[in-house]
């Protein structure tokens, strides 16, 4: 994989600009933290050098600075709101992530309920979390939030939530997902804490957009594209632009709200310390861009696999939560179109050429791999095979996994687990690889090369079972489909 972003040089640039403005404040910052800490692979894929976990890497050179408090909405506890990416619920992958942030050494200080109003539920939360020994905060719906400004800045607005009680002089806020109330939970915290006589400070940490590259840069583009569902439009910042006289980017929410939280900061400490949206953000990523070439095509390749899951999405379910028509807007303002992925043009020559289902896998140095449906392997699985046979040098024609080695487990599938699809997928195959790995040295060579699959381009020409996406996915293989099955004829996809 080409290097585009210095990771070494965001994690000190990044860390060094949070202690500074700690600094600028009573030696007091409550930080909103936006995205993803421990898995933020939409960074990684369009800054490629990008860490997943460079954020939590980040965090952990000031963890004796730090203390954590995670935010959840006592409407979405109600509501049962599921995390996508996991699929828990908001108030359990609020305990997943104080296990996360423990087991690295990370003090988790409390846990804060917004929009709190007796819900049975979030009473219910509230004791299991003083059973684990974990303070629980409430903060209330305030009428007429956010526009009469001077009701929520009073004690009959901020005033009556609860004063979370914290130690360290960075606090983070974080939360399980969207609209959960961090940046409430910052502002009724400089409320109470100016009410105590601590000058306490505020400011933003979200990776996207990043405010130093142009508008359309396509790794702004690539942030519209990840958020397609939640409406957010890059932007211009006016406020900042008026002030300094310097065009940057934030979105549309931040630009948004920023009149109410400047006449909120005005009325809890005196005077606003921010012009703009862009000055209450702390994002060094723009800086540490080494290959704006190399982060221009990756971001390029996000939007096209975006609109291709959009595309998944109306086949599979008749509708997708991403807005098609945007999608295909950045696909022009970005300059690109289906044609510009060249694995998908690959697998679907292959198809064309066989007259059956294909898949091809470009690697990291540019040979693209293919492999076809046939009585023994789905696509994915013998491209899967035939990769690992080009990265350990075997040969083509070597078979790693024998015939007799495979029947068994079609017999298994047909005879005794009732599936109606003879052919190995992607976690059969390779469990076959391994068993076989145990007397014959190729295929232990060639299983020993599946790490390299990681961050390669790959498509199949028809929608895979969840099996095989799954699969590709733990192996870090960045996959798109073509919206079509395998059998058309067929209303459901059978594994």
């Amino acid at each position: 994989m080409k290097i585009g972003f210095d990771n070494q040089k965001y994690l000190e640039m990044q860390s060094q600009h949070i202690r500074d403005r700690i600094a600028q404040f009573d030696n007091k910052l409550y930080l909103e933290f936006g995205g993803k800490l421990f898995d933020d692979y939409h960074a990684s894929r369009v800054l490629p050098g990008f860490q997943p976990d460079s954020k939590l890497q980040m965090l952990l050179q000031l963890k004796d600075q730090a203390e954590i408090v995670i935010v959840i909405s006592a409407e979405d506890i109600e509501n049962n709101k599921v995390r996508d990416d996991y699929g828990i619920t908001y108030d359990m992958d609020v305990l997943r992530l104080i296990d996360e942030f423990q087991a690295v050494g990370l003090y988790v200080g409390s846990v804060c309920l917004t929009k709190y109003a007796g819900q049975a539920s979030a009473e219910l939360f509230r004791k299991k979390l003083a059973e684990l020994g974990i303070k629980s905060y409430r903060h209330y719906k305030i009428v007429g939030y956010p526009s009469d400004i001077a009701h929520i800045v009073s004690d009959e607005g901020y005033g009556k939530n609860e004063y979370i009680e914290t130690e360290r002089p960075l606090v983070v806020i974080t939360a399980p997902g969207p609209g959960s109330g961090k940046m409430a939970t910052c502002l009724s915290q400089l409320y109470h804490e100016y009410k105590r006589g601590v000058k306490a400070g505020y400011a933003k940490f979200e990776t996207f957009p990043i405010w130093n590259l142009p508008l359309k840069h396509p790794v702004n583009l690539a942030y519209e594209a990840a958020t397609a569902d939640l409406n957010d439009v890059n932007m211009i910042d006016p406020f900042h632009l008026e002030a300094y006289g310097e065009t940057t980017v934030n979105y549309n929410r931040d630009i948004e709200i920023f009149p109410v939280v400047a006449t909120m900061f005005e009325l809890i400490a005196g005077s606003s310390p921010y012009k703009s949206p862009t000055d209450m953000g702390v994002n060094m990523a723009g800086n540490c861009i080494i290959d704006d070439q190399v982060c221009r095509d990756a971001s390029a390749q996000e939007i096209i696999r975006r609109y291709y899951r959009c595309l998944c999405d109306r086949k599979r379910y008749g509708q997708s939560k991403d807005d098609k028509n945007k999608l295909e807007l950045l696909l022009r303002q970005a300059g690109v179109s289906m044609e510009d992925r060249l694995v998908a043009k690959k697998a679907l020559a292959r198809e064309e050429e066989t007259g059956h289902p294909a898949m091809a896998i470009e690697l990291a140095d540019g040979t693209i791999v293919t492999g076809k449906t046939g009585d023994l392997l789905g696509a994915s699985a013998a491209a899967i095979l035939n990769a690992l046979k080009v990265l350990a040098g075997i040969p083509h024609e070597v078979q790693l996994v024998s015939k007799e080695a495979i029947e068994p487990i079609q017999r298994l599938k047909i005879q005794y687990l009732g599936s109606h699809n003879p052919r190995l997928h992607t976690d059969e195959i390779l469990i076959a690889l391994s068993t076989t790995a145990a007397q014959d040295e190729k295929a232990k060579l060639a299983i020993e090369q599946l790490s390299k699959l990681k961050n390669c381009q790959a498509h199949s020409t028809v929608l895979l079972s969840s099996v095989d996406e799954q699969l590709l996915k733990k192996i870090g293989v960045q996959l798109t489909c073509s919206p079509k099955y395998e059998e058309e004829d067929r209303k459901y996809h059978r594994r």
